[in-house]
């Protein structure tokens, strides 16, 4: 082991911050064992045994956008003939057979494209809809990429419409659309949506208003190691000054039916270099309490090994998902509670089911004792 890579472990062991260069010699070292070692130290100093997930449902409202980024295999044209909008009264009854089939639920999950027509006044309408349906369930929506759309097509400023949407019944962000915080990427990858300076101002503003997000990033493309890690430490920044991160989530870009995977001849990233990633990611956000597994996009296998690899969240239920799927993913669209629960139990882990704030509902008590 390097010299630098043994200060940083020395650091870690002792509870002290990393540092970039330290952080880059451990990545390099490619010692995945030592990864997970230290990664797993201080997941456990966050939250010990327990590895929480939730009962949720995505809804994604349209698939029609006017960004048609590269990487994006969701989006498309309204001419395209599998373009679908949902209007109120689908998600309406979307809402009431989510909540039929699973009285259980805690969270709904809405995402979407950046459709060119539709007004803000539909977004809004959709949050009040929702809550109108299940007004126990929180609502967590809009990526800070679709903020900013809204924003724009609006005339209104950011802390205007985060302002509206919470008062319409928004109760937190996922805070996706981060990619790679760094703009000579994103005129690559995304150059008709959010820059990186729009994505963190509209971060911090929702931190403001007491509207927590997620931290995520998207790695696996065109962008280098230094890229990635220097996009850890800009998150850690943030939460430094604003404290609104509740989990932070690493997405391996899905390369298939992508413009930019043709461009670039792009592969999907190996299960050792994403579970490195989640390593990583425990070791430099020392201030966030949550790492979350999507495992959805990182296949149930690399999921249930990633719980060595410091994560302590497994995400949730989700029932249907259509974004990553688009991009070829192969995993189940959804998944049910006890389905998580076991996966988690049989690492020795507790696994216990929280609402959208990691407030606990059931505790396995029986598991990891």
């Amino acid at each position: 082991m390097n010299a630098i890579a043994h200060t940083a472990s020395d650091k870690i062991r002792n509870g002290e911050r990393i540092e970039f260069t330290e952080a880059l010699a451990l990545y390099q070292q490619n010692d995945l064992l030592l990864l997970a070692e230290l990664a797993n130290r201080v997941k456990h100093t966050k939250s010990g045994q327990n590895v929480y997930f939730n009962v949720n449902r995505h809804i994604n409202l349209t698939n029609i956008c006017h960004a048609r980024c590269p990487l994006c295999a969701f989006g498309c044209d309204a001419t395209a003939e599998h373009a679908f909008v949902l209007d109120r009264s689908k998600v309406e009854k979307m809402v009431r057979q989510a909540a039929e089939t699973c009285p259980e639920i805690t969270e709904i999950h809405i995402v979407s494209a950046l459709h060119p027509d539709k007004p803000f006044s539909y977004f809004l309408d959709i949050i009040q809809a929702v809550k109108a349906q299940l007004p126990a369930v929180s609502i967590k929506a809009f990526t800070p990429v679709e903020i900013i759309h809204f924003a724009k097509t609006a005339g209104l400023t950011i802390e205007t419409v985060l302002a509206e949407l919470k008062a319409a019944g928004l109760g937190s962000l996922p805070g996706g659309g981060a990619e790679i915080l760094d703009d000579s990427i994103r005129r690559e990858i995304c150059p008709n949506k959010a820059t990186t300076a729009e994505w963190i101002t509209v971060i911090k503003t929702a931190h403001r208003l007491g509207l927590p997000t997620n931290a995520t990033m998207l790695y696996g493309h065109i962008e280098t190691l230094e890229q990635r890690l220097k996009h850890l430490f800009t998150i850690r920044e943030i939460q430094d000054e604003t404290g609104g991160f509740q989990a932070y989530v690493g997405f391996p870009f899905h390369p298939e039916n992508t413009e930019l995977a043709k461009k670039y001849n792009i592969r999907r990233v190996s299960a050792w270099e994403g579970l490195k990633m989640i390593a990583m990611a425990r070791l430099i956000l020392d201030n966030i309490d949550h790492i979350k597994a999507f495992w959805m996009m990182l296949t149930l296998p690399v999921t249930q090994l990633s719980l060595a690899f410091g994560v302590d969240d497994l995400d949730g239920t989700v029932v249907e998902e259509k974004i990553i799927h688009a991009a070829g993913a192969v995993t189940k669209k959804g998944i049910t509670k006890q389905e998580l629960a076991a996966l988690i139990a049989e690492t020795g882990l507790r696994p216990v089911e929280r609402d959208t704030f990691y407030q606990p509902i059931t505790i396995n008590q029986g598991v990891g004792q």
